[in-house]
């Protein structure tokens, strides 16, 4: 199923003006987010033209167009209503040409305008409509914002995800999602998580229900959406599995074309998940900045190795050159077949 965006929730979204066609803002349906700034199109050449685009008239575009006949003006806008030709939008409160008025009228195409440049406009509704448009996949699990990190909690049913999330809420930090994540990839390298609208600001506690964290937290205690920047995998703990003690055995998942760090934490009585994950999201930003503490012990433990290598090899070398040093004494041997020599 091909995801679109209504033209009026583009308009709400980028503060646009309304100079005609009102009635169609909800029937023309965006599906690229692409945006196409007519140009050749305006000389008549039509071989490849993007019509299923926003098309975005900019102070060029406006000023070849008034140099045109009348006439050329009507033909050529009325050759760039397609019937699935979503907009036509003018950028920095540009004069409309009447022209264009008229061939979008008999289309049923909106005409619509902002006081933006146009290059700030075209990457502004870029960015929304790529947010929008995008595959969405829906993940289990629990997303928080600790520190500016965005940090996607996940494991089996009941392993203790939400509860965790609520101590961070009590901790300071902001809950973005629960139990559900609805996860877009926005480029290559970024993945942005939020909330189903019917969960946002939810979180279920077993024994309690659903709670609502906005209402009892604050507005600083929630998010509509991050970016997902590390993976904590929460697994009840056993002792038969081996879990990473010194931190050197990096993890990854993958969503979508994304690959994120994964920690896998081991759950037990008796353990603070909370400031587990808190110290966790801390030390991965550490790591961001260039400060890895296991590579520094290890470091220092390797430093540390080699000096006393080379202590010993050096008491050893001392001890050798000592002993050459040192005359030869007989042995008691030596005495003895000296003694059997004299008798002789």
């Amino acid at each position: 199923m091909v995801q679109s965006v209504k033209v009026s929730e583009l308009v709400t979204r980028a503060n646009l003006e309304v100079y005609a066609g009102a009635e169609y803002l909800k029937q023309r349906q965006i599906t690229v987010s692409d945006i196409s700034r007519p140009g050749l199109e305006l000389t008549g050449y039509f071989n490849y033209y993007p019509h299923d685009r926003i098309q975005l008239f900019g102070r060029t575009e406006i000023s070849f167009a008034k140099k045109m006949m009348p006439e050329e003006r009507l033909m050529i806008f009325r050759k760039m209503c397609g019937e699935d030709t979503p907009a036509f939008i003018v950028s920095r409160s540009l004069p409309v040409p009447t022209e264009m008025l008229q061939a979008a009228k008999e289309a049923g195409i909106p005409v619509l305008g902002s006081k933006l440049a146009t290059t700030r406009l075209s990457s502004l509704m870029t960015d929304y409509l790529e947010g929008r448009l995008a595959e969405r996949r829906s993940l289990h699990g629990v997303l928080v914002d600790i520190y500016g990190i965005g940090v996607l909690i996940t494991g089996d049913s009941g392993v203790g995800k939400s509860e965790t999330a609520l101590e961070l809420v009590k901790r300071g930090h902001r809950l973005i999602a629960d139990d559900r994540v609805e996860v877009y990839e926005q480029d290559e390298q970024t993945l942005i998580g939020e909330a189903p609208a019917i969960l946002r600001h939810l979180l279920e506690i077993r024994g309690i229900g659903i709670i609502d964290v906005m209402n009892l937290f604050g507005a600083g205690a929630v998010r509509s959406d991050t970016p997902i920047q590390v993976v904590m995998h929460l697994e009840t703990w056993t002792a038969d599995k081996n879990f990473d003690r010194l931190g050197n055995g990096e993890e990854t998942m993958q969503i979508f074309d994304v690959t994120l760090p994964k920690i896998t934490i081991p759950v037990k009585i008796g353990r603070n998940l909370a400031i587990i994950i808190e110290v966790a999201a801390m030390n991965y930003r550490a790591k961001t900045m260039g400060y890895d503490a296991t590579k520094t012990f290890e470091s220092n433990l390797n430093q540390l190795i080699q000096e006393n290598t080379l202590e010993d090899e050096a008491a050893e070398a001392a001890h050798k050159t000592t002993n050459d040093a040192l005359p030869n004494t007989p042995t008691e041997k030596d005495k003895d077949q000296d003694k059997d020599g004299g008798q002789a």
